[in-house]
């Protein structure tokens, strides 16, 4: 009799789950022999044990048990409910049994074995061959190896495989575009899980009468598929593939072991796709990560779904672009597959929403290498992606502006100028506007840091005062993260700084100074004026120069957007070429059928010096 030790505290707190699987098609469950797979998940938080388990009569029971409760308490239980799916068999056959015509199954020989009160199965669990002590604690008694013995039935015990808490395919799927789940796993990572995609065969059409039915035909109770002979978490359908839809099947992993596999199909069938997006010539400069010495560095506003998703935003400011554009799930297929094609180790983005960040960016990024951070602001708001074998993530230092200017030291000189105008004061501590500071280190070489940060500033046209406000809190902030806390680390700062280069903010960051006498400080009109000089120590410079605009939009084009590198560590390799005016101007202004947003995304290489 196997007995646990009485020093319990490797497994306080579990939770199990014994859940019947049938073998994985790819061979990775053999292991379990000739005995039912039977998983056991153990979770140290939760306070019940949940066990799940497969009855010799194809039923499937689900008990929810305290982990103090001894074993013996659910081995009857289980018992009992053997021998109730026992009787119902019994029913059953006896049911068939007495239908006219029937054929009895024992042929007048005597009693069949339902006419006597059946016993309760045997039922046991096993832990190296001995039997496990029925006083044993539920969340102690149900250990990897186990066996559990319903009956003549055995299942293998497995606690703690890994396995799928979500899996989801995209709504919308179209030729041409990359379709990666959503997907989370306990006790595994995508990496050591396998995939393996399956299109739909397309039924052939009805047999005409006399010729018998079609095995294919649309009477057909389920759909007929083929491999695709693509085995990895990302697949792009073909044009081949239009009007058919997909199917996935997963065996999550972790390196070492496989848990049971799951499969699930598209909803809808695969849709055509735009045709030539603006994206497309530019990845042709794109179609490799760079090499360590090199950081591709992106820069985008990806126009939040709160804000095209308006009447104001189709009937004024889009009015050209098809509502069906505009929508949610036809602008993510372009994002997806603009953002991986870049092959970037540096991702910036605003305007993101927290939704499209979790359900969409993470899982189509990290299939591709790369990890992100997020930072809301109101309804939207900041992301950073980094790729996975060039940098670890050592620190983050997020800040939203007026709460930083109102209670940090760092600023009290700022703000003491800004209290000597009350109107402006008021002005810029309504702003929700946020920065995103991430501190990243090299996995090749420890010693290499970086400083990334990401910002949207204020937008209204009238706001300029306001942004130079943001923009000197901004500087002094990342002062401090690459200077005090990682001193010396170089800096690269991205984002919609809502500023022309003709602007106060652009002229600040290049110059490293503002005049008090500067126009923006009365940009909402005199009685905000809120003149002051002020000044960084940093030495910037624009890395995809000014170009003559990053934001195409029917009333108004303009360079917005930059990515702002330290001259004394960073220099510029490449500029990947913006797409060009007949491009972008193709369905009028952005965003369009074939552009996502209506900013352009800035892509440059940047090289340590």
């Amino acid at each position: 009799m196997w007995r646990l030790p009485r020093a319990r505290a490797a497994f306080r707190g579990v939770r199990t789950a014994v859940e019947r699987r049938g073998r994985a098609e790819t061979g990775t469950e053999a292991t379990t022999g000739a005995m039912e797979r039977a998983v056991v998940r153990c979770v140290p938080t939760e306070p019940k044990l949940s066990l799940s388990f497969a009855l010799a009569d194809g039923s499937h029971k689900n008990m929810q048990r305290d982990q103090s409760e001894p074993l013996g308490r659910v081995l009857s239980r289980i018992a009992t409910n053997a021998l109730k799916g026992h009787a119902k068999a019994v029913a059953a056959k006896k049911s068939r049994k007495n239908r006219p015509n029937a054929s009895s199954d024992f042929d007048g020989a005597g009693p069949g074995p339902e006419a006597g009160a059946p016993c309760e199965p045997v039922v046991k669990l096993y832990y190296r061959e001995e039997a496990v002590a029925e006083d044993v604690l539920n969340v102690d008694a149900w250990q990897d190896g186990a066996v559990l013995q319903i009956g003549d039935v055995k299942y293998k015990v497995e606690r703690n495989p890994p396995a799928f808490t979500e899996l989801q395919l995209p709504r919308y799927v179209m030729a041409g575009f990359p379709v990666c789940p959503k997907l989370s796993l306990e006790f595994g990572d995508p990496a050591g899980s396998l995939f393996r995609w399956y299109r739909e065969v397309k039924p052939r059409a009805m047999a005409p009468e006399g010729e018998g039915p079609s095995s294919l035909s649309p009477t057909s109770a389920s759909p007929t598929w083929t491999e695709t002979g693509v085995n990895e978490r990302v697949f792009t359908p073909s044009n081949a593939d239009i009007g058919l839809r997909l199917k996935l099947h997963c065996t999550p992993g972790n390196g070492q072991r496989f848990g049971p596999s799951r499969e699930l199909e598209s909803v809808c069938p695969v849709e055509a796709g735009p045709g030539t997006c603006t994206f497309d010539h530019r990845h042709l400069y794109t179609k490799k990560v760079t090499d360590d010495s090199l950081i591709r560095t992106v820069s985008y506003n990806i126009l939040a779904d709160t804000y095209a998703q308006t009447e104001f935003s189709r009937t004024v400011l889009y009015p050209y672009c098809a509502p069906y554009a505009l929508e949610l799930d036809y602008r993510q297929n372009l994002i997806q597959k603009e953002l991986t094609g870049f092959n970037a180790d540096l991702i910036c983005l605003q305007e993101v929403d927290r939704a499209v960040f979790s359900d969409s960016l993470v899982p189509a990024l990290e299939a591709f290498g790369l990890e992100g951070v997020f930072r809301i602001k109101q309804h939207e708001g900041l992301a950073t992606f980094y790729r996975k074998s060039k940098f670890s993530l050592l620190s983050q230092h997020d800040i939203s502006f007026h709460e930083a200017l109102e209670s940090d030291p760092l600023h009290k000189e700022l703000l003491e100028k800004l209290a000597l105008y009350p109107p402006a004061k008021e002005r810029v501590f309504q702003r929700s506007s946020v920065l995103q500071v991430s501190v990243l280190q090299s996995t090749k070489d420890s010693s290499k840091k970086i400083c990334v940060a990401n910002t949207h500033l204020y937008w209204h046209p009238k706001g300029g005062y306001i942004r130079l406000i943001q923009m000197a809190v901004a500087l002094a902030h990342i002062r401090h993260v690459s200077c005090d806390l990682y001193p010396g680390i170089p800096v690269v700062f991205c984002g919609d700084f809502n500023s022309t280069p003709s602007t106060g903010v652009y002229h600040f960051v290049i110059s490293g100074n503002i005049p008090e006498e500067h126009e923006d400080w009365a940009s909402n009109g005199e009685e905000e004026r809120c003149n002051m000089s002020l000044s960084h120590f940093f030495k910037l410079k624009s890395a995809c120069g000014e170009p003559a605009y990053t934001n195409y939009v029917g009333g108004f084009h303009g360079c917005l957007d930059y990515v702002f590198i330290d001259l004394n560590a960073l220099e510029v390799e490449q500029v990947i070429p913006l797409p060009s005016h007949e491009e972008v101007t193709t369905h009028q202004a952005l965003p369009s059928v074939s552009h996502p947003s209506d900013h352009i995304a800035l892509v440059c290489d940047l090289k340590w010096k």
